[in-house]
């Protein structure tokens, strides 16, 4: 069996400048060159910025990969999101609401956004052993149904003899669940838009303070998406200004110096290698976090991440799925490592074990290994490698740019209210 990859430093050395000058993203970091030559020289760097992003639409924003002309049903089943998700290739898409009239705007033409995580989440929820406080009992279309029953009414050889994905996704509950039923739950995002004429400034707000994890943009006209602005895109255009100086002012800063990590290792939710993995995404669900360190107990040192996207490896790998219940997060890496290998895929996150850094490294470091990695979260270790906080992209706009006072006025009003520190 294969190990489990080691805790990787970032070294600076193996992080040059490489950005592609022609590239739409380098040559947004131009554009704010421009701005930046133009403000008044008495304002400070950080309100410099705030003026040149605020410039910006973010109709000037390249168009994400994720923003093909796709879009789920209100009416679709689980099963039919789920194949409509695999067949493209993406992680999540926005729902249509089918009673809304043809001539319904934009914010009445969206429900919201569903995840294919979000989904496995919601119905692995519906398997755990039911209680006095909390039955395993799921409402779809109205009628109430024990879809732990739809399981154990096979035998629990179904589980352990490798066919819980196939017993899964013949349940009635999973056939019949519409999307919108689950409208609410864990990983569901309201339908939070940009229209094109908005600014890079309230995109990157949006990202950062309100936890937004992806932006669609909408074409009033049509009501329809027409991009849709994600962190990974982010990270991007950010390490394709490297060069450029208002960048590099701002980038040759060190984390310690802008006062990152914000979230300290004693904060920073965590499991053991030895305890079971459905723990962890369990964790997850419950505390609302996207991502989870694996910890050695032993030596107490990070020896993997588990992220929630990796939910779907508890379903989808037959040496994972048959053990779901009791196999430990050390052995689920190693698994999913051996799975991945196996298929050909080298480029999965999962696979590069724990992507760290140290206090001294400076932003732009951090940008250009987020990039590279294609990442959005990075542990801070010290010189033993023991953890000692967490960085995420939206910690790090948050040293980019500031809201202004009032800035957003009545931006939010109408939109869902989102449970206290939900994250969408």
């Amino acid at each position: 069996m294969a190990n489990v990859p080691e805790l990787k430093i970032m070294r600076s050395e193996s992080l040059g400048h490489r950005s592609d000058v022609s590239s739409p993203e380098a040559k947004l970091g131009m554009r704010v060159k421009d701005l930046w030559d133009e403000q008044k020289p008495q304002l400070s760097p950080n309100d410099k910025l705030n003026a040149c992003f605020e410039s910006i639409p973010v109709s000037a924003f390249p168009l994400s990969s994720d923003s093909q002309d796709i879009e789920i049903r209100s009416d679709a089943s689980l099963a039919e999101a789920v194949q409509t998700l695999s067949k493209h290739k993406v992680l999540s898409a926005p729902v249509v609401d089918v009673d809304a009239p043809e001539d319904a705007s934009w914010i009445d033409r969206y429900i919201g956004i569903v995840e294919f995580p979000g989904i496995v989440v919601w119905l692995l929820h519906q398997l755990e052993p039911p209680s006095p406080r909390s039955p395993t009992v799921a409402v779809s279309n109205g009628n109430s149904h024990d879809f732990t029953a739809d399981i154990l009414d096979n035998g629990d050889s179904a589980i352990t003899s490798g066919n819980f994905f196939e017993v899964l996704t013949s349940s009635e509950l999973y056939k019949n669940t519409k999307v919108r039923d689950i409208s609410g739950t864990f990983r569901w995002a309201p339908f939070l838009a940009l229209q094109k004429e908005n600014s890079f400034l309230t995109m990157l707000l949006l990202l950062s303070k309100y936890k937004m994890k992806s932006i669609p943009v909408v074409d009033l006209g049509e009501a329809k998406i027409e991009n849709i602005i994600t962190q990974s895109g982010v990270i991007h255009m950010l390490a394709e200004c490297a060069g450029l100086h208002w960048f590099e002012d701002w980038g040759i800063k060190t984390l310690s110096e802008v006062g990152l990590p914000i979230m300290s290792k004693d904060h920073i939710i965590k499991i053991y290698e030895d305890e079971p993995v459905l723990q962890a995404f369990k964790v997850m669900r419950r505390k609302r976090i996207g991502g989870i360190p694996v910890i050695e107990r032993k030596s107490e040192k990070p020896v993997g991440n588990i992220s929630l996207r990796d939910v779907h490896f508890l379903l989808t790998a037959p040496e994972i799925y048959h053990d779901y219940r009791s196999i430990t997060a050390k052995n689920f890496l190693v698994a999913v490592r051996e799975h991945l290998e196996k298929g050909g895929d080298t480029s999965a996150p999962i696979l590069s074990g724990v992507i760290a850094c140290t206090k001294n490294h400076t932003l732009k470091e951090l940008i250009l290994m987020l990039d590279a990695e294609k990442i959005h979260r990075i542990y801070v270790v010290d010189d033993s490698g023991h953890l000692e906080g967490l960085i995420t992209l939206r910690d790090i706009i948050a040293r980019l740019v500031h809201e202004p006072s009032g800035y957003f006025g009545d931006f939010f009003d109408g939109v869902i209210p989102l449970p206290q520190n939900y994250r969408v």
